[in-house]
């Protein structure tokens, strides 16, 4: 039961602490879409997105305007599209990423998620269709966004996917080099995506989800921050039960926001991502409260342990909130898009080998990190693997972002606005990769993978 305090302490967050509802999701099975006739399949593709998703911005806009909380993206989820357009007849699934931008657009929305394929295991030829197809695709298109599942913990690392993937990165950089590399920014590698992220890049909708759902995305750094502020020098103990309160209050309006969407557009509600997604925006950092732990630095010794009781006291608080808690929901540490992550690069405090070990205990994994454009595609496959392998034996989310920035080296910028921020550029270590990436085959699936 809601009461004024309650009412008035959520008003205090979005007011002066950046919280806001980062998105709402639709997600929209295409698989009816299916046709053996391109042009065929691409018109059932955009007819049922703009039918299902047709008020989808308007019910967000409405839902901000009556409740006074900010919804900052409304955008849309898809199956996979190589198991859509698997039965196409065609050597390229271009056209069907045009065809979900110009729904996108229609819509009304900032980015639509699922020119995916899930390999983990193995390519079929329609995966390796669409993993080809990517870096025209992001070229030519603005709001599509791509992901490629690359390994989990019960099938292991396709290191073929792991290796072409290195060339699509590379290749995706070159033909948006105008924009800084910018189609790299729409492209995530994975291992053991989930079915329920409402996130982009990553975001897909999987085939055990229902017919359309609404999955929403919470956030909040600004808000932990400020809580924390009032627990300065206290034990631990005290730290993590400060924030799994806040988190217990920005899930409940996530969960609230959810509901009324779901009920205004007539489709079941799914779940609530209680992930703290940072923005470039000042005071809405997740380096920020790592530092508000005692921290002088984000990236220095000890920053691995600060976040993992972040994530882990995020998690708890979150749960209680919401019976439907899903997606990634923990703590997002993306270079580019996290103010204080920007300045700690700068400063060489943060490093692309500490954020891998804060992959570790975070959400996700290497987000929104440029390295020289002159990076080779092996470098950029071995950083994938050693991404995946965390996920793999982990048995949790991972993830690769990265940008090599064309005609850019250490100590430049790439500048990308809006919600994808700004971010230096990062060194990688000089030694080869080659003849390891070059080796193919796949990775085993760990012993932990044997549950049955």
């Amino acid at each position: 039961m809601l009461n004024q305090k309650d009412i008035l302490a959520t008003q205090d967050m979005i007011d002066k602490r950046h919280l806001d509802i980062r998105t709402i999701t639709m997600g929209i099975s295409l698989l009816d879409c299916c046709d053996p006739d391109l042009k065929t399949c691409c018109d059932k593709i955009y007819e049922k997105i703009t039918r299902c998703a047709r008020n989808l911005v308007k019910v967000g806009e409405d839902i901000e305007k009556e409740f006074g909380i900010p919804i900052v993206n409304k955008r849309i989820s898809v199956t996979p599209i190589a198991i859509v357009a698997g039965s196409c007849e065609a050597d390229s699934y271009v056209e069907v990423a045009k065809t979900l931008d110009a729904a996108a657009k229609t819509c009304g929305v900032n980015f639509i998620g699922g020119f995916s394929a899930l390999v983990q295991k193995g390519c079929t030829v329609s995966d390796w269709k669409l993993i080809r197809s990517i870096p025209e695709a992001m070229r030519e298109t603005e709001r599509v966004c791509a992901s490629v599942n690359v390994g989990s913990t019960k099938a292991g690392i396709n290191m073929d996917a792991v290796a072409e993937m290195g060339q699509i990165v590379k290749k995706t950089a070159e033909l948006t080099a105008d924009d800084d590399g910018l189609g790299c920014a729409k492209v995530v590698v994975f291992a053991n995506a989930v079915e329920d992220n409402p996130f982009m890049a990553g975001a897909f909708h999987g085939v055990g989800e229902p017919e359309c759902v609404l999955n929403v995305g919470v956030s909040g750094p600004g808000v932990v921050f400020h809580a924390l502020q009032s627990v300065k020098g206290q034990p631990f103990d005290v730290v993590a039960e400060t924030v799994k309160k806040t988190a217990f209050q920005i899930t409940r309006m996530g969960q609230l926001v959810g509901q009324e969407a779901s009920r205004r557009l007539g489709i079941p509600f799914g779940i609530v991502d209680l992930s703290l997604a940072p923005t470039p925006a000042v005071g809405d950092s997740v380096a920020r409260i790592l530092e508000e732990m005692g921290l002088e630095v984000c990236g220095t010794h000890g920053t691995t342990a600060a976040l993992a009781l972040l994530n882990d006291a995020v998690k708890k608080g979150g749960v209680m909130a919401s019976n439907h808690v899903g997606g990634l929901s923990g703590a997002f540490i993306p270079v580019s898009e996290d103010e204080g992550m920007i300045a700690a690069a700068e400063s060489g405090t943060l490093v692309l080998d500490k954020l891998e070990a804060m992959t570790c205990v975070c959400s996700v994994g290497l987000d929104m990190i440029a390295v020289p454009g002159d990076t080779s595609a092996a470098t950029i496959s071995a950083i994938i693997a050693d991404e995946a392998a965390i996920g793999m034996v982990n048995s949790k989310t991972t993830a690769v972002r990265i940008i090599p920035a064309p005609g850019k080296t250490v100590g430049d910028r790439v500048e990308m606005g809006g919600l994808l921020g700004s971010a230096p550029v990062m060194p990688v270590h000089d030694k080869s990769s080659e003849d390891f990436i070059a080796r193919g085959g796949r990775i085993p699936a760990p012993l932990q993978s044997l549950k049955n």
